[in-house]
């Protein structure tokens, strides 16, 4: 037995090779075995950025809408500033959907709450926290002010005789007809001049009652609020383009009138 090439060769007593030839250099062939599949996860891209951008976005216009009733109340500017109440709860549900508008609303609440007590901070969700949720529900939606405006004072008047009744419990006092008699009293005492000036005769004195001046003083107060809703949505028009998120568009009389103006 010899050694060649690394090979153990057998040879014979003659010479000759024989055929058992091991190799015994070379490693032991490995079988052929399948590839293993790779694991491969596939992660879907989850945006980071949005939820903290709602929260934020929603805390801080509930802050400014917050620091706009608290500015109103103590500076005696409620007739002027509340055209801007519904806005930056109505803005919240144009950018971020209901759910981060009804958050801004509760957190508004309870902000005024603790600042002001929980009697003003019910009248503000009563009507105008429910009317930016509202506004910003029907203009996402693409609705035209006359329905916007219609709903909007449905709940504008249920929200004015919602701090009468708020009022009355208070005070243990039905204000309503407190407010009507004093109405009637004027109305008796405008007609007395009247009659005094020899304007209307005497007979008119008595026709005067209580219901049909309650019933006038709901035609009023719901008059007043057609406008204000008007003026809000002409405020959103002006305003909430300008950060993006536009409200849809006037009737065509009113873009005349301010072109013309």
């Amino acid at each position: 037995m010899s050694v060649s090439d690394g090979n153990w060769v057998d040879v014979g007593e003659d010479g000759e090779e024989r055929d058992a030839i091991v190799p015994v250099s070379e490693p032991n062939p490995q079988p052929n075995l399948p590839d293993k599949p790779s694991l491969v996860l596939e992660v879907p891209h989850v945006s980071i950025t949005a939820p903290p951008i709602a929260l934020v976005e929603t805390a801080f216009l509930a802050s400014t809408t917050s620091l706009l009733w608290l500015a109103s109340y103590y500076l005696s500017l409620v007739p002027w500033m509340r055209i801007l109440f519904p806005l930056p709860i109505a803005l919240v549900y144009l950018r971020w959907r209901g759910r981060a508008a009804w958050m801004a609303t509760i957190v508004t609440g309870l902000l005024l709450s603790v600042l002001m007590g929980p009697y003003l901070s019910i009248l503000f969700i009563i009507p105008y926290g429910l009317l930016g949720v509202q506004l910003g529900w029907m203009w996402r939606r693409g609705a035209t002010w006359l329905p916007s405006i219609a709903v909007g004072t449905i709940i504008a008047t249920f929200g004015f005789f919602f701090r009468i009744w708020l009022l009355s419990i208070f005070l243990d006092q039905d204000l309503w007809v407190y407010i009507t008699n004093r109405i009637t009293d004027l109305v008796q005492w405008f007609l007395g001049l009247l009659v005094n000036w020899g304007i209307v005769g005497v007979g008119v004195l008595g026709s005067v009652n209580l219901t049909a001046v309650q019933l006038v003083a709901i035609g009023v107060i719901v008059l007043s609020d057609v406008v204000y809703l008007f003026t809000v949505h002409l405020a959103g028009w002006l305003l909430l383009d300008r950060v993006g998120n536009p409200i849809p568009e006037p009737p065509h009389w009113v873009r005349v009138l301010l072109d013309e103006g």
